[in-house]
């Protein structure tokens, strides 16, 4: 123990070295080739392959066009928002001082230890499943696992999960039971590829006070667990391995925020650890039959060697992509499955995401993506703030450039709401009730907005909520019919004159006069003129809208 408390000291200093320069350049390191097996077919685990045999985005996802994010897991138990189960371990984070408040000492009561004790009598996938569609969602990523490594389902590969230790039940298991009774599309995101370098620090210590140099619970191994509720578990499956005593990696934990390269001496746990992530997303796939699958990052594609994909360079990614499809190919009918990999190039078969971030413009309509933004944080804590409105207006955001949008709702580590998460439901299913037709289905217009101002990026919160939209702000989409839509990002009084400027004659983009304009809140015909500067719309009795007045537009 005297060994491993000062070997842990000397991990806990490296930790807080200055970032040195990146190990080995993965431009300069081959791709390697893993060979674990995957489903045979069409698709080879090569992106080219991918490209040319997927027949593109699948029709259903864009008529879907809204979801729900379920990003719920243990990690609500530290009641710390997002990353707690690395951040536990650093003295000077939020989450180490809540779980030293609700929990102890990380030396003595780890995150191995919050798995053990979360408990989760309010969950109920099917009530919320229900409260989801209810609210207009079309679809759900489900979140099979994320960087604390530890499984949401029956996983064949990772003892360390939901089924065998804390709630001891499938909890992927019943959000897709649900999501099959209501008729809802599924996915199942996975996180793991950050887990051997995001759990660094639970090799640690504290570097100063009563337990300064006293190793925090990552350095346990599986012997140490006899007697103990966790005898016969190796924490080294779930914390990964220690990368201490080579400083071109240090600090590693920090490798997301812009580091790059390949831990040149750790190679065969780096391929042990990529197809260890691979056989569990395939194993998901087999049990659950997702609609998609998707892997977190910021890198173009899982083990990259750069930024989160550090480390390693292999070609893990096109292998479970290329599995995942071939298994689609034996189970259905038609391929009309899809991978998001965030930042990844478009291409068939791939999609990408935008988190918390407006883009600028409409991406081209063969683009597959997805805005997500979380309410209050990627995971619960205390103080989140609920309103239907700033979901209607990022759906908007997202859907007049083309993309689809997810919105993370929050559980609480007890797996229930807060009151007031039903009540924003409620009001985000009101408003879709009225106005699902212009963004079902829907595709960006030729123009995408009116005014500079967007809602500001980052969790939703009150920040976007009081943000103020005047009645110049508007967004356009095209319904599946063929109608146009404009979309006022407040309700203005009655008898405003908005103007659309890109549907005047001289923007030459409406060919010809409306037909006619509605107020879709109210079914309200409009008063409307066109000149050569806009298409003026003047608000009818606008007294009982909420959040966002949206317009159909009929043309030829």
């Amino acid at each position: 123990m005297l060994l491993r408390s000062s070997l842990l000291a000397l991990v806990a200093c490296s930790l807080l070295l200055p970032i040195a320069s990146a190990q080995v350049d993965p431009d300069s390191f081959a791709e390697e080739k893993l060979d674990f097996p995957i489903t045979p077919g069409p698709f080879e685990p090569s992106w080219e392959s991918i490209a040319e045999q997927h027949p593109g985005g699948p029709a259903w996802f864009r008529d879907a066009k809204f979801g729900v994010w379920i990003h719920w897991g243990p990690q609500a138990a530290g009641k710390s928002n997002d990353w707690y189960a690395k951040k536990m371990y650093l003295e000077d984070e939020k989450a180490y001082r809540n779980h030293r408040k609700y929990f102890g000492h990380p030396s003595e009561f780890g995150y191995k230890d919050v798995l053990n004790q979360w408990s989760i009598p309010d969950f109920d996938a099917a009530k919320y499943m229900q409260m989801f569609r209810d609210a207009g969602f079309r679809y759900a990523n489900i979140m099979g696992v994320h960087h604390d490594n530890f499984d949401l389902w029956d996983s064949k590969h990772q003892p360390w999960n939901s089924v065998n230790i804390g709630p001891k039940r499938d909890i992927v298991g019943e959000w897709v039971a649900a999501a099959r009774d209501e008729g809802i599309r599924y996915g199942i995101s996975f996180h793991h590829e950050y887990t051997w370098w995001w759990w660094q620090p639970a090799f640690g210590a504290d570097s100063s006070g009563p337990k300064a140099g006293v190793p925090y619970d990552g350095v346990l191994t599986k012997e140490d667990g006899k007697g103990k509720w966790w005898e016969g578990y190796d924490p080294r499956q779930l914390y990964g391995r220690p990368l201490e005593g080579y400083p071109e990696y240090e600090p590693v934990h920090l490798i997301a925020h812009g580091r790059q390269g390949i831990f040149d001496k750790h190679l065969p746990y780096a391929r042990e650890y990529a197809t260890q992530w691979a056989e569990r997303i395939m194993d998901a796939v087999e049990q659950y039959d997702p609609d998609w699958i998707y892997t977190d990052g910021n890198s173009r594609q899982p083990f990259s060697g750069k930024k989160s994909g550090s480390g390693f360079k292999c070609d893990a990614a096109q292998r479970v992509v290329a599995d995942f499809f071939n298994r689609t190919t034996e189970r259905r009918s038609e391929v009309d499955t899809f991978a998001i990999i965030k930042f990844s190039k478009a291409q068939p078969g791939l999609a990408s995401t935008s988190e918390s971030r407006i883009p600028s413009g409409a991406a081209s309509s063969d683009k597959v993506w997805m805005g997500e933004m979380a309410i209050g944080g990627w995971f619960y804590e205390p103080g989140f703030y609920y309103d239907a409105s700033y979901v209607v207006k990022g759906l908007l955001e997202f859907a007049s450039r083309d993309g689809n949008f997810a919105v993370s709702v929050p559980l609480t580590p007890t797996g229930g709401m807060e009151p007031g998460c039903p009540e924003m439901l409620e009001g985000v299913g009101r408003w879709m009730k009225l106005h699902g037709e212009g963004i079902y289905g829907s595709y960006a217009w030729e123009a995408t907005r009116e005014g500079d101002r967007n809602m500001p990026r980052g969790a939703l919160g009150r920040k976007q909520v009081e943000f103020e939209f005047t009645p110049e702000d508007l967004r356009y989409t095209r319904g599946k019919d063929g109608s146009l839509y404009v979309w006022c990002m407040t309700v203005p009084p009655t008898g405003t004159k908005l103007c659309a400027a890109s549907m005047g004659e001289a923007a030459g983009l409406l060919g010809a006069d409306p037909k006619s304009v509605t107020l879709l809140a109210t079914g309200a015909e409009c008063e409307w003129t066109r000149d050569g500067d806009a298409l003026w719309i003047t608000c009818p009795d606008t007294s009982t809208a909420e959040y966002a007045l949206g317009f159909r537009v009929e043309v030829e």
